[in-house]
């Protein structure tokens, strides 16, 4: 890749700052970096949302009952059981990614859970769910990174 980089710099001058900035970029930017950033960043996003629905430890607030079976009614699981499955889910996977402990399992959990959300609750916020599921995509290709628990136990 670095090749694809640098190479066409000297058939087209102008392309020679960008050309340099994309090669400081790649060598600053490696994998393992934007796998952490990935991990940290998507599971702040489902860690977030999973705290709204509980109070205390993980308490499940009527509220959120009541969303689930009002607002966010899904095909064949019963609104309780997704309010459950949702946020431990969310709390869950979310941990698990901080960590880098089974972090393709993680991110493919999230991404199910995204396009559950795309197709039967926000269909309107695909933006917003194409953005984690690039993020999401991204983990599961690459894994965890060198600053992982999958690395450390031999799993990525």
């Amino acid at each position: 890749m670095t090749d694809q980089i640098l190479a066409p710099a000297a058939a087209r001058p102008w392309s020679r700052p960008f050309d340099a900035v994309a090669a400081v970029a790649h060598r600053a930017l490696p994998d393992d970096v934007l796998a952490l950033v990935a991990r940290l960043g998507i599971a702040s996003v489902f860690f977030l949302s999973g705290r709204t629905k509980v109070d205390g430890v993980l308490h499940i607030t009527d509220g959120t009952y009541s969303l689930f079976a009002d607002d966010y009614a899904l095909p064949l699981i019963p609104s309780d059981v997704a309010a459950h499955l949702a946020t431990y889910s969310e709390h869950l996977f979310s941990i698990l990614l901080v960590l880098g402990l089974f972090t393709r399992l993680s991110a493919l959990a999230f991404l199910g859970m995204t396009l559950v959300i795309e197709v039967f609750v926000y269909p309107d916020a695909w933006s917003t769910h194409l953005s984690w599921a690039a993020i999401l995509l991204f983990l599961v290709a690459r894994g965890g990174g060198r600053w992982s628990l999958d690395r450390a136990v031999g799993i990525q």
